[in-house]
Parts: structure tokens; sequence; C-alpha cells
């Protein structure tokens, strides 16, 4: 066969003997045994980058690779996710149009997006594009920490409006995510990019700096919409934040809170949930105070919002007429 990147595939799997495999595109969840002709320069590098972490970042021939190297009982083994050469343009990766043009426009406001779902559901690719359509629309200046790095997301960006958009990529100093956040708010970002929530730190950092005027943006793992949103609170109350504090912070700050997961065989295609509050925060708003309460009933509230969206009506019957579009 030809060479490792000219196999479609989305991850990898390398066992201790050296065996290759990728999804079989004609199943659901089955494999199918690969031979690549590069794989020993393929090899060679993905041990070469390795460096004590389990999780780390390797780029080969353009391609980010997500690797996670773990120790079998008979030796190493590698399960990787390949990452496109580019991050995707929001509108290619199938949300429905109405939710797009939406998303699209907050990227003036300021708040937590939230993205949830379980491994591999494409969660880093959508907030990614989503963040890059806030650069190139918007531009400013926009703040990454991630372990490891994913998304080809460092660079410049040429803005609709004339400005630049610039976007730096970092990792947590020590894994010390909430210490990395305060260095990132020192910096005066309008975006913040965190990877994902799975500490007390970067939950309660990521809180405070959504309700101080930045624009946050982060996945988080979770089973559906209300689930996302306790996570985050668990996460943060698992620190020294309180509970009540947290829940505090979630609805003065919480912007968007989407949950995705992706179904069929081959390419695949996403399947949403989402609920949002009112970017005018100056209005009352029914999500806010349901969140505030600690009690998240929210099922009505997210089936009336999705429903509005698809018959083209406004979220928000209250509010700037510019976001409610």
């Amino acid at each position: 066969m030809g060479r490792i990147n000219d196999v479609f595939y989305s991850d990898i799997y390398i066992t201790q003997d050296k065996e290759v495999f990728v999804p079989d595109p004609k199943t659901e969840s089955g494999l199918q045994l690969i031979e690549p002709e590069d794989f020993t320069d393929f090899f060679d590098l993905l041990e070469k980058t390795y460096r004590g972490k389990s999780s780390y970042t390797m780029i080969y021939e353009g391609y980010f690779f997500r690797v996670e190297r773990t120790n079998s009982m008979y030796g190493p083994i590698y399960c990787m996710r390949k990452m496109p050469k580019k991050v995707p343009d929001l509108v290619s990766l199938g949300y429905p149009p109405a939710l797009i043009n939406y998303l699209s426009t907050l990227g003036q406001a300021s708040g937590l997006i939230l993205l949830g779902g379980a491994t591999g559901s494409g969660k880093t690719t959508t907030i990614s594009s989503l963040l890059k359509e806030y650069l190139i629309r918007n531009g400013g200046f926009a703040y990454t920490i991630e372990d490891p790095f994913e998304m080809p997301l460092d660079g410049e960006y040429k803005a609709v409006n004339g400005s630049i958009g610039l976007c730096k990529q970092t990792q947590p100093v020590d894994d010390n995510w909430g210490a990395s956040l305060r260095s990132a708010l020192r910096s005066r970002p309008r975006y913040i990019f965190v990877g994902e929530i799975r500490t007390p730190d970067a939950a309660s950092e990521c809180l405070r700096a959504a309700t101080s005027g930045h624009l946050v943006l982060s996945t988080i793992h979770a089973n559906n919409v209300t689930d996302a949103l306790d996570a985050m609170v668990k996460h943060a109350s698992a620190g020294e934040m309180s509970e009540e504090l947290a829940f505090d912070l979630l609805s003065r700050g919480i912007l968007g809170v989407i949950h995705q997961s992706l179904v069929g065989i081959g390419q695949k295609r996403p399947v949403v949930q989402y609920l949002f509050a009112n970017p005018n925060t100056t209005t009352g708003d029914q999500t806010r105070n349901i969140v505030k309460t600690g009690k998240l009933n929210l099922a009505t509230t997210i089936e009336m919002q999705m429903t509005r969206m698809m018959q083209g009506r406004p979220l928000f019957e209250i509010g700037d007429s510019r976001i409610n579009k």
C-alpha cells in the first residue's frame, strides 16, 4: 500500500508488535490492518518525539497527531488521532445552517462557550473551527492552553473587517492549568481557548475569565447539555471554589453549551443539542436564572430554543437585535 498519510482514517493504533490498525470504513466500529510503506520513518519519529509524558503531539508530513502512549504487559502501545492539516471551516462540519449563523455572531460577545461530548466525538475540531471563524471575522488576539496541542491554530489571520487575528498556542507549565490561565489573562487576549476542562483549577479560572469580558471556549466530557453544565460545576467545586459560587459564576458567564455526537459509517455527521443564554446580560434570561439555582431542569428550555432556531425565529425576544439574528 501507499504511505501512512495516504490512507483515510482519523484514528490509528500501533501494537507492541508494530502492527498498524485503522478504523474499517465499512463497519461501525471495526478495524483493519494496514502496512504503510513509510512505517519505519513514522514509528522512529513517534518514539523520538516521546519525552516521558503519555500524552503528546507529533507532526508528521504536515499532519498533527495527538498521541497516547500506554505500557501494556507486553510493551508500549500507541493510540493516535490524526488531525487535519488545516483547521476546517465551520460551515464544512455539517452543523445546521441556522446554528452556524448564530454561533458566528457570538464572536463579539463575552462569556463561556462549552462543547460537550464523548471521546472521539469531534469536540476539538468543532471548537477549533469556531475559534478560527472568530479570528477571520473579527481579528483579535487568541491564547490557547492545550496539552497536548491538537489543531494547527497558531499564526496570523487576515480578518474580513480589515484587521488581523493572532493566535498563540501554549501548554500549561508543569501541568498547572490554573496558573497558565492566570498568565493568559495578563496577556489581554480577546479569546481564551482551553483544550479541555479536566482539573478544578482549569474549571474555576475559566468561570472567572468568562465573567471578566473575555470569550472563553473549551470542551468537556459529557453525555448531554445538562451533564456538561453539571460537570463544569463539579470540576470547579472539587477545588477551593464552593458549589454555590461555581453555579453563580456559571450563570453569569455561560454564553452557550453544545453537546455533539457523531453518527454514521465512514464519513460521520454530527448530531447536536444546544442551549444558549442571552448575550445581553442586562436583561432577564431564563437560562441564567435556572443555572443560578443549581437545579438544572433545562429540558423544556433546550427544546424551545432548538425549535425556535429551526423555525428561524430569534432565541430571545428582548436584547441586542444583532445577536438575536
